[in-house]
């Protein structure tokens, strides 16, 4: 039990702040808006640091890369995989939220006038043809612009470019690459300080929430908890047997259940896909994975393979599509949100601290929805939390079979 609570307190602490919010704005109604400042002082501590934690957390992971064994293969393997993988979660989190409205449409008007910056209206944008808007997307003409919330893609090509950039100079690079190391380290330091003051934070913020608009923000919230669990408790079984049983036939599905168990529990008791790596490689031996196989798949799968968060990210999508009564009616609409899921979660790296941040922010930005919606997003991914990381954990052991069934063949557990 002490184990349990240590590994969740934070969970804990999050979620009794924001149900004595909640209860805060039910019973003082309106009055409750008085505490929006504290929730606009987390929101705003947010924003200023999210510019260096995307750019060091992007630019460290690739610089700290190194070649594995057989990386060829091995590697265009796991690529192919994650990619199959993470469509699937996707089009799951898409036919989930579709047709069920998880927060009513009137209420939008509401949130949305409350926020502090409304959404803009596109204007000259309009006549920009796909490749301009796509140049403008992942491109500025002046470094100063890179260091705008307001150009997050940029930013994170840049980090890319300048992460493989440390990668090809080599032992050259070494003193820039520590220093960026230790920056990074500071600045996850930074955001941990700021996370102290997330309960009170978030508190005051859906305490203000609710007080304006009742509880019906509070049936959203659970509403969008219960269908997310039901969703992926049914991923779990489903999805990953069939996964299971592509990699290694009935055999490898009753190996894959036989050793999985240790990794779920510990990815629900640590909810960190991180925290699970050790027992998550010595699962995928233990199911007849080979090492370099598993030692790599699953690492990497830790940052760019995240089947419980690219559902969620739908999830939270759908939220504000519901909430600002977006249409998404259309054939290109749908495969935007689609494409914003996947991108918001895959080009996110595993850190401890901020990724879900910079994910959310990605979500934001992509979509056109005001930076003063994110703590509406921080909300629901502290209450999928435990589900979500359960996927992402596992969606790399059985990741790690499919791998070794392309890699080495239908006899690979033998």
């Amino acid at each position: 039990m002490k184990k349990f609570l240590s590994n969740y307190k934070s969970t804990i602490i999050l979620l009794v702040a924001i149900i004595v919010g909640a209860i805060v704005g039910i019973v003082f109604k309106e009055k409750a808006t008085i505490l929006s400042p504290l929730g606009d002082l987390f929101l705003n501590f947010l924003l200023v640091i999210i510019i260096p934690l995307i750019f060091l957390t992007i630019t460290t992971s690739i610089a700290k890369m190194k070649t594995p064994k057989r990386l060829g293969k091995i590697m265009i393997t796991i690529v192919c995989v994650f990619a199959f993988t993470s469509i699937i979660a996707v089009l799951i989190g898409f036919a989930s939220t579709y047709f069920v409205k998880l927060v009513e449409p009137e209420d939008g008007e509401k949130i949305k006038s409350s926020l502090e910056e409304p959404i803009e209206e596109e204007s000259e944008e309009e006549d920009l043809s796909l490749l301009d808007r796509t140049v403008s997307l992942i491109s500025v003409n002046d470094f100063n612009k890179l260091l705008s919330k307001d150009n997050i893609v940029a930013l994170l090509v840049f980090s890319v470019i300048f992460g493989l950039a440390i990668n090809m100079t080599g032992e050259k690079a070494k003193p820039v690459t520590e220093f960026l190391l230790s920056a990074n380290e500071i600045i996850n330091n930074v955001v941990k300080i700021i996370m102290y003051y997330a309960p009170i934070g978030l508190g005051c913020y859906f305490a203000a929430l609710v007080g304006s608009f009742g509880e019906t923000i509070v049936v959203g919230y659970l509403k969008t908890f219960v269908i997310y669990t039901i969703v992926a408790i049914a991923f779990y079984f489903i999805a990953y047997t069939i996964y299971a049983f592509m990699a290694g036939g009935k055999k490898g599905a009753k190996a894959f259940w036989k050793n999985v168990v240790p990794t779920t529990l510990t990815a629900l008791a640590t909810c960190s896909s991180a925290a699970s790596i050790p027992v998550n490689v010595e699962a995928s031996k233990k199911i007849g994975v080979p090492d370099d196989i598993a030692e790599t798949t699953i690492p990497l799968g830790t940052s760019f393979h995240k089947d419980g968060s690219i559902i969620g990210s739908m999830f939270k999508i759908m939220f504000l599509v519901c909430l600002f009564g977006t249409n998404i009616t259309t054939a290109g609409s749908i495969l935007g949100i689609l494409g914003v899921a996947l991108l918001a979660t895959l080009l996110v790296t595993a850190v401890p601290i901020g990724g879900g941040t910079i994910s959310e922010m990605l979500i934001i930005s992509m979509l056109g929805y005001p930076p003063a919606a994110l703590p509406i997003l921080t909300i629901i991914a502290t209450i999928i939390d435990a589900p979500a990381t359960m996927l992402n954990v596992v969606g790399d052991t059985v990741s790690s079979m499919m791998v070794a069934r392309v890699v080495d063949g239908k006899e690979w557990m033998n």
